[in-house]
């Protein structure tokens, strides 16, 4: 017996009440910018600068210990994590401490490192600081600018390749629902200020792909079935197309949550930042792969035939309900 998110076949109209939810999408996009203007980000050391500290004991690493040690000092964000090298020998037990500037220093000063090696050192005698590196405010501006064209330049390669595989409404179609799931997730950062770091840079070049491939199966089908049912409403087709997919989507979505959210629950603080951009941007880019990047090509209409260019090739208008 196998299991069905979904039943084999479906009928259900999702462009009954499409401008509902363009509607909504676009309410959400204009909170989520607006959260981002007003309240801005809750960057992390990685972009405000601070100081990394390598440490190294023969007693084995238990971060919340670690974590607790120097909780008490009134640091602000403070990462801590196990360094796993196979080199390492099995005295050879190394953490990364990652403490942010304090007061718009440029780095940490001497005595809050001392500070810092006392409080560790009353829990793990033997601790040694390895090594201190300081990243100061112009490599973290530098930080932000190269995450923010990585995004850029990652969006505007979709839309050359959706371009070129489809036509241009169907790129104009996948960009937006794009732009739709990077500015909803900046969004909940802003709202919620969670952490803010390279990480969460990751997480969101790792959406783009995952909602582009939900979108991309979903217009190959379309296509598909623009050129077998000539004779059909766009908005025919586009329901057609996404109830044919939609057993194959969820599949992957519920799937890919279920192991998110089990690295939510278990993993740790430091990669639940990560993983909650990881499990809000499967949850929207499965949604706009749906109700938006589709919306968005049934409002621009498509040519019918790719085989014989024609100025007068009919356009599907979306009909108002």
């Amino acid at each position: 017996m196998r299991l069905k998110l979904v039943p084999s076949e479906t009928n259900w109209d999702f462009f009954r009440l499409w401008k509902m939810w363009l509607g909504i999408s676009a309410a959400m996009m204009v909170i989520a910018f607006a959260s981002f203007v007003l309240q801005g980000l809750n960057y992390g050391i990685d972009f405000r600068g601070g100081t990394t500290i390598r440490t190294q004991s023969a007693q084995a690493i238990d971060v919340g210990v670690y974590r607790g040690a120097v909780a008490e000092l009134g640091l602000g964000d403070i990462i801590i994590s196990e360094v796993f090298d196979p080199n390492f020998g099995p005295d050879q037990n190394v953490a990364m401490v990652r403490i942010q500037a304090q007061n718009d220093e440029e780095a940490v000063s001497n005595d809050v490192i001392m500070t810092v090696e006392a409080a560790l050192q009353a829990v793990v005698p033997d601790i040694k600081f390895v090594s201190v590196e300081s990243v100061g405010p112009k490599v973290s501006g530098e930080l932000i600018q190269t995450a923010i064209i990585a995004v850029i330049v990652a969006i505007a390669a979709v839309l050359f390749y959706i371009w070129l595989r489809f036509e241009w409404q169907f790129a104009v179609g996948a960009v937006l629902a794009l732009v739709h799931d990077v500015l909803l997730t900046i969004g909940i950062f802003s709202e919620l200020q969670i952490k803010f770091d390279l990480a969460i840079i990751a997480a969101l070049l790792t959406i783009v792909g995952y909602s582009l491939n939900d979108t991309v199966v979903v217009f190959d089908r379309v296509r598909e079935n623009l050129r077998k049912y000539k004779t059909k409403p766009l908005a025919e087709v586009l329901n057609l197309s996404i109830n044919e997919t939609l057993s194959r989507t969820m599949m992957t979505s519920v799937t890919t949550l279920i192991a998110l959210v089990t690295l939510l629950i278990l993993g740790g603080d430091v990669i639940r930042g990560f993983v909650f951009a990881m499990t809000w941007g499967v949850i929207v880019g499965t949604y706009s792969s749906v109700f938006v990047a589709s919306t968005i090509l049934l409002w621009l209409g498509v040519k019918r035939d790719w085989s014989k260019p024609n100025a007068e090739a009919g356009i599907q208008v979306p009909q108002s309900e």
